[in-house]
Order: C-alpha cells, then structure tokens, then sequence
C-alpha cells in the first residue's frame, strides 16, 4: 500500500520544478540583450567569424576565473553571442587578464601579449587587474595590468559578475573603430 501512495506522490503529487514561463525573468532578458548587441558588434568588426578570448592568470585569487568559466555555462552560453574561449594567444582577438600581475607571472603576461596578433584589446578584469587591488603594495606584485601590457577596458569588481564582463566586452567593441 505504501508504494501506491508514493506513486500517486510522484504522478499527481505538487510540481517542483518551475513552469517555462517562469524561467524567463529581467536579468535573463539583460544577459539576452546585451548578448544580441554583442553579437552586432562581433559580426560587424570580425565578419561572421566568432570574437575569439584568451584568459591570462597573472596571479589573481581564482575568484574571476570562476566567472569567467560562468560564462561557459547553459545560463550564459557564450557561444551563441559569437565569443569563444581559445587555448593560444595566436589566435586570440581579445586578452582577459585578472589578478594583479605578480613578479613570478609578468614574464608570462608580457609573453601572451606579444604572441596575441595585432590588434589585441586587452581587458583587465577584477579590482587586482585594475589596480593592483588590496596586493598593490606587496613586494611580490608588479601591479595593475596596464604597468606590464597596455589595457584597453578595465571591469572593475571584487569579482565582477558574468554580466558586468559581458557588458564590459560590449564597451571594448563598441570602443574599436
């Protein structure tokens, strides 16, 4: 009788999942925005050709590479706004570098850069990319990013979230002629 009562649970019982229409809200409705303006932009510098990243650690605390890897998730999804993640600098349009550049990983940073073809915009993700953040004075940092490579956008951000580096992606777009 048991198993009975817990099948009419599980076929008649209370839905606990949501209804489609509710998966629909304003920040989804941001994220698409913002998505379908970069996309716009994408087609009309690269031509239908996906905007290609390459995300450089210069010491930062992981916190932004979390949302970086965010942005790869089913939520967020990238890809259909024509940006992709590449494994080599040679084939990256656009630097992502967080952290604040440490002493140990400024050669690598400078080494990125210069194997990144021309044009390269650089973005400087996170308050440590940006500033230096709370490590700006410590002996074992460099800096900002922009006292190693020349940067182009800074999103500023503790870290910053997946939408504020999408919206921060739009700005370096929309800023290259």
């Amino acid at each position: 009788m048991a198993f009975i009562k817990l099948l009419k649970i599980l076929f008649f019982g209370p839905k606990v999942t949501e209804s489609e229409s509710g998966l629909s809200g304003p920040k989804d409705q941001e994220i698409q925005n913002i998505g379908e303006e970069i996309k716009k932009e994408v087609e009309r510098l690269y031509g239908g050709r996906s905007l290609r990243i390459r995300a450089v650690d210069g010491g930062s605390t992981n916190a932004e590479e979390i949302e970086l890897t965010a942005l790869l998730n089913a939520y967020y999804d990238i890809d259909r706004f024509g940006l992709s993640f590449v494994a080599s600098p040679r084939h990256a349009d656009m630097l992502f570098v967080t952290g604040p550049v440490t002493r140990n990983l400024e050669a690598a940073v400078k080494k990125t850069y210069q194997a990144a073809p021309e044009p390269c915009i650089v973005v400087a993700i996170g308050d440590g990319a940006c500033t230096g953040g709370i490590w700006n004075d410590s002996y074992a940092v460099v800096g900002s990013v922009d006292k190693v490579i020349p940067v182009h956008i800074r999103i500023p951000g503790d870290p910053p979230t997946p939408t504020e580096i999408l919206k921060g992606v739009l700005g370096a777009l929309r800023g290259k002629k």
